[in-house]
């Protein structure tokens, strides 16, 4: 864990009622008061964000939106655009997660318009990149590393790189309850950011925030935590419970 503040993300995928996430929201609110050295972002559903942001404003809690369209409105059914995620009070969103990847085919051609569109609007953006199980077993995970951040970040080198955080979140963790190794993960974040470097060489590779996701959990969390390069948590199944999600961030915590 480098010294800036670390992230604690929650993707809450398609789970939790809007009034489940405010209810949720709610509860959360006096503990993170109480834990200023993480930073707290909840990505909830599009339905969820316009009723939690009315709990969040004004405090520590951060607010995203799980996935967006790139075109700016537009007869596009079902979707939802970078203006419609701030007018909810979003400040960050979630792009090229593996199953938006995987279940929804979704190309690095695709979600890289995405990433200029989120900017432009002026949300953060959270790059989800990962190697299935298959490509980690025949060695080519660093490979499959750069060429998502190569083609996802393609024509990036104008933007503010610091509003960009990376999610590494390895395919076959997700959600199967195997967490990658500290030795694992840590060799990944340093891949990543040795790739950023080189796409980005005018600009400090360090400043750009690296979490990983992939069944995280508190008991996983202290090990992953102390890993060089693992600057945060992306966090799936275990945010849905109030209860681990604020183990999660006690444990992730620095000094503020």
């Amino acid at each position: 864990m480098s010294d800036r503040k670390p992230i604690i993300a929650a993707n809450w995928k398609m789970f939790k009622t809007p009034t489940e996430g405010y209810q949720f929201a709610r509860q959360l609110l006096p503990k993170a008061m109480n834990l200023p050295g993480v930073k707290f972002i909840l990505c909830p559903s599009a339905t969820g964000l316009y009723h939690i942001q009315e709990v969040v404003k004004d405090s520590a809690i951060e607010l995203g939106g799980q996935n967006l369209h790139p075109a700016e409105e537009g007869a596009f059914t079902g979707e939802t655009s970078a203006r419609m995620l701030v007018a909810c009070g979003c400040q960050w969103v979630i792009i090229g997660h593996s199953e938006r990847r995987h279940i929804f085919h979704e190309s690095d051609k695709d979600i890289q318009p995405k990433i200029p569109t989120a900017l432009n609007a002026g949300l953060n953006v959270i790059l989800c990149i990962g190697e299935r199980l298959e490509e980690r077993q025949e060695g080519k995970t660093e490979e499959v590393l750069r060429q998502q951040l190569r083609d996802g970040l393609a024509g990036m080198e104008t933007y503010p790189i610091d509003r960009l955080v990376i999610a590494y979140e390895p395919v076959w963790a997700i959600g199967t309850g195997v967490v990658a190794t500290p030795e694992q993960a840590g060799e990944a974040h340093a891949q990543v950011r040795g790739i950023l470097g080189e796409l980005f060489p005018g600009i400090e590779a360090e400043t750009v925030g690296i979490l990983y996701g992939g069944s995280v959990k508190s008991s996983n969390a202290e090990a992953l935590s102390k890993t060089p390069g693992i600057d945060g948590f992306l966090i799936g199944g275990a945010s849905l419970d109030l209860d681990e999600y604020v183990k999660i961030a006690e444990i992730s915590q620095i000094e503020a």
